[in-house]
């Protein structure tokens, strides 16, 4: 007989164990997430839903400064399209992720079916980031991000603004650690952005 707490308490949030016994389809789960929208909903590749709630202001205030930039440089760019943190991805291990900001060359993105792209789309996309709010755990963080390169990301920036820290993650490469930097690249996978973050920290 299992014993185990149907839930599990994280600093992010909650964790709800839902396998084996209930299986959610990726529709029920976009459907759960329209009627909760107070809340940030993800599944892991385990099939549990994780239930985060809202940011607090300050940590949106800095999340819309970001996604602010990417936009303005994906507008002039023109070979990808942005997203903020609302957007869910299925990944090719079977997680729904939300990053704070992401961007996807626009061929991929236009290979989804129009039906698909409205919901979990199944793609992970080129570039994310995620942006360290004061109650968030930096492990869980870090975890994410390596799923994000398992999974097909080219290039991560987690940023923790509680350490004024940068870990920027590639492929096949040592994660990279930068302390209290006044800029970000896009690298080789977004030529020629350049994140400001002193609005940011």
């Amino acid at each position: 007989m299992n014993t185990q707490s149907p839930v599990a308490t994280d600093i992010l949030g909650m964790v709800l164990k839902m396998q084996p016994n209930i299986i959610v389809s990726d529709e029920q789960l976009f459907d759960f997430c329209q009627v909760n929208r107070d809340f940030r909903i993800e599944r892991n590749h385990l099939g549990e839903l994780l239930i985060m709630p809202p940011t607090g202001a300050e940590t949106d205030e800095r999340n819309f400064n970001l996604t602010g930039q990417l936009w303005i440089w994906t507008k002039q760019n023109g070979t990808g399209v942005g997203f903020g943190s609302s957007g869910g991805f299925t990944l090719p291990n079977g997680a729904v992720r939300s990053p704070d900001a992401a961007w996807i060359k626009k061929a991929r993105w236009e290979a989804i079916p129009v039906e698909q792209r409205k919901r979990f789309a199944p793609i992970c996309p080129e570039f994310v980031v995620e942006l360290r709010s004061e109650t968030d755990s930096l492990k869980t963080l870090q975890e994410k991000m390596e799923e994000y390169i398992d999974n097909g990301t080219e290039l991560g920036w987690l940023i923790d603004r509680k350490q004024r820290k940068v870990f920027i993650y590639r492929p096949d490469q040592a994660v990279k650690e930068l302390d209290n930097p006044s800029t970000l690249s896009g690298e080789d996978i977004l030529p020629g952005f350049v994140l400001d973050l002193s609005q940011i920290w």
